[in-house]
């Protein structure tokens, strides 16, 4: 039986591959905005670790939270969903 992983787990779009092993991720979600109540897309980007460069500007990706590899990358690349 395989074991859970703790660690958290976000689906994304590239949004640039353009860097030495490293992608940067649009993560997307929806949220109420709390006076009005309309839903609003709101999205942040991260940047992840692309060890083998497999992932290309427009492509739907899963991440996965892992220790810091530099100032601003926390993230590693799981698999391309396309």
């Amino acid at each position: 039986m395989e074991a859970m992983s703790r660690r958290k787990h976000k689906i994304g779009i590239v949004v640039s591959d353009s860097m030495e092993k490293t992608i940067v991720v649009r993560i997307g979600r929806s949220a109420k905005h709390p006076v009005y109540g309309r839903i609003m897309s709101k999205s942040r980007k991260v940047m992840a670790h692309d060890e083998k460069k497999e992932a290309k500007a427009g492509d739907r990706v899963s991440i996965e939270e892992t220790r810091p590899l530099s100032k601003n990358k926390r993230w590693r690349l799981i698999e391309v969903l396309k």
